[in-house]
């Protein structure tokens, strides 16, 4: 699967954990173990300079993803390829991807003051020689995400939720990656400040050169960000295309689903397509299609069948039974 034009290529990656219990509760209560497959044969590509976005409900393996990318994970089985960094970027050898995080507030170390934050992957690495460049290097991103160098002195319960996230910026750059995986940057933040960082992403993307992989569960900031989605259920993609033609056509119940989930200003009281029920457990996934259970065009062969992956009408891939041929 390896193409030049390619930033990362990601091939049948699965995750599995251990959610036993203790072995002495096991053998007193005559249980086996238990396993989670929190991300089954997941398949993706991100080209370089653009942006993929993940999207799906909380517990659908989103932010596995997004830890197994950046190595905070091990795969339990398949392949995560970066593209090969650009040389002479500096003595060291930089990480493949840094990660931005949901809450900045947790993510940021609250007794160092955040030149120390920035400074630290830039020590680490050995991209600047000295301490006096490496405070330069500090002033100069922090110009970059829109701060002052003097508020390297700070620390970061002294600024706003927008202004740590930033700080996360910075510090996600410091040791000048090209790829950069967002774990749902702007949830945490208010919807005015949510706007401000997103288009602080796009135009970093633009000058830097930047590729994402961006993780949210909100369609409307995915389509101001994204090229191109996935669409995650239960720890499957069930459907990924450009952009414009997911939201054109969308050919998964789910993805519909989803879709009509985003508020519309000029028919806000319009018919929507009614899904009942709660996302099954990953512990207990459902035979057959993981969706069938709350999808109202479900079949028999839904319920035991898993549907493969497919060539999607219009471009792109489809996991779906029902869905029209390409």
């Amino acid at each position: 699967m390896r193409n030049a034009e390619n930033a990362l290529e990601v091939d049948q990656l699965s995750r599995v954990f251990d959610v036993s219990a203790p072995w002495l509760n096991r053998m007193i209560d005559r249980k086996p173990k238990r396993y989670l497959r929190a991300v089954q044969d997941v398949t993706f590509v991100v080209e370089k300079g653009k942006c993929l976005a993940l999207v799906g409900e909380s517990g659908c393996g989103k932010s596995t993803v997004a830890r197994l990318v950046t190595g905070l994970y091990a795969p339990s089985e398949g392949a995560i390829v970066f593209a090969p960094a650009d040389k002479g970027r500096g003595r060291g050898k930089p990480m493949e991807a840094q990660m931005i995080f949901q809450d900045p507030h947790a993510s940021l170390n609250p007794r160092w003051r955040v030149g120390d934050i920035i400074a630290e992957p830039i020590r680490e690495f050995g991209l600047r020689s000295g301490a006096e460049a490496t405070e330069a290097r500090v002033a100069e991103l922090l110009r970059t995400v829109g701060l002052s160098p003097d508020d390297a002195k700070r620390y970061p319960h002294e600024f706003s939720g927008g202004q740590r996230q930033r700080i996360s910026i910075a510090r996600a750059l410091a040791s000048e990656p090209e790829f950069l995986v967002c774990d749902e940057p702007t949830s945490a933040l208010d919807v005015s400040v949510q706007a401000q960082i997103l288009n602080l992403m796009r135009r970093l993307q633009d000058e830097l050169g930047l590729t994402y992989l961006f993780i949210s569960h909100n369609l409307a900031v995915v389509r101001h960000m994204a090229d191109r989605i996935s669409v995650m259920y239960l720890g499957r993609i069930v459907e990924e295309a450009d952009t414009e033609a997911l939201f054109a056509d969308p050919q998964h119940p789910y993805t519909r689903l989803l879709l009509q989930t985003i508020p519309d200003v000029a028919a806000p009281n319009r018919d929507r397509e009614l899904m009942g029920g709660e996302p099954p457990s990953p512990l207990d996934p459902p035979k057959g299609c993981a969706f069938h259970p709350r999808c109202p065009m479900a079949t028999d062969l839904c319920s035991k069948t898993a549907p493969e992956v497919r060539a999607r009408k219009g471009g792109g891939t489809v996991a779906c039974h029902l869905a029209p041929a390409a």
